[in-house]
């Protein structure tokens, strides 16, 4: 009798933390509350590139505005539904928009992928939950040695501060959910006989009801060639929300 009372506790304990389980997976939001998806939808940002000039030597910032408007329905290559985000662009809030590039946005249900001149980016992946992590690169060839994405390579994608209001520019946002990329750095240029260094830092920020608020993104590599010739090569982009619909 012991044995049976024993066995029957145990499955109810077991019961109890499948049960706790299911209900907490089932609290966790959706993708497409983070990212929604209709022909239409548009997010305008401000944009600061980040470019290096004259051999390496001098670091520029150039600012434009840029519009991502969800322009058609379509299937990706493997016959999945997917969207076709257009990004316009434009030199001053008083000029002309000009379309320069074209994306492709495929909503899995349990993820959601990011295509960008040919690099496939798991932008967000199920769970939505504080401290959950994922390879949002595995899609993008870092490791041949032809690749000049190997800086790229195993970055761990995590969730950060859910469901927190942020200040975007001039816009407070009430419900947010940040998404760390990668935060790496090694040597330092402003040391006295570096010879080599590097830098790679990317975030991304997503409201509720609207999807990518603001994009921080940053990789330069340095070198210092005996004979004193120093010299810098990457870029950055910086994305900050402005408008929306």
């Amino acid at each position: 009798m012991r044995k049976i009372i024993f066995l029957s506790t145990a499955a109810l304990a077991l019961f109890a933390v499948s049960c706790k389980k299911s209900s907490e997976e089932l609290q966790t939001a959706p993708i497409s509350d983070y990212y929604p998806l209709q022909v239409g939808k548009y997010i305008t940002y401000n944009l600061d590139s980040t470019v290096f000039t004259n051999f390496g030597q001098n670091l520029e910032v150039h600012s434009y505005q840029v519009k991502h408007s969800v322009d058609a329905q379509i299937t990706d290559n493997l016959g999945r539904p997917a969207y076709r985000i257009t990004r316009f662009i434009r030199s001053s809030s008083t000029a002309p928009w000009v379309s320069d590039n074209t994306f492709m946005a495929v909503p899995t249900g349990s993820s959601m992928e990011f295509v960008e001149n040919n690099l496939r980016f798991l932008k967000m992946k199920s769970p939505i939950r504080d401290g959950f992590t994922w390879k949002g690169n595995t899609y993008i060839d870092t490791y041949s040695s032809g690749s000049n994405f190997k800086f790229m390579a195993d970055w761990d994608y995590s969730y950060d501060s859910l469901n927190l209001p942020a200040k975007i520019g001039t816009l407070t946002i009430d419900s947010t959910i940040t998404v760390r990329q990668q935060d790496e750095v090694h040597g330092d240029p402003n040391v006295a006989g570096t010879l080599y260094a590097d830098k790679t830092y990317s975030l991304e920020k997503y409201a509720k009801g609207i999807g990518m608020i603001y994009q921080n993104f940053l990789h330069w590599e340095y070198q210092n060639i005996i004979g004193g010739r120093k010299f810098y090569v990457g870029y950055g982009v910086k994305l900050t929300m402005i408008d929306h619909n």
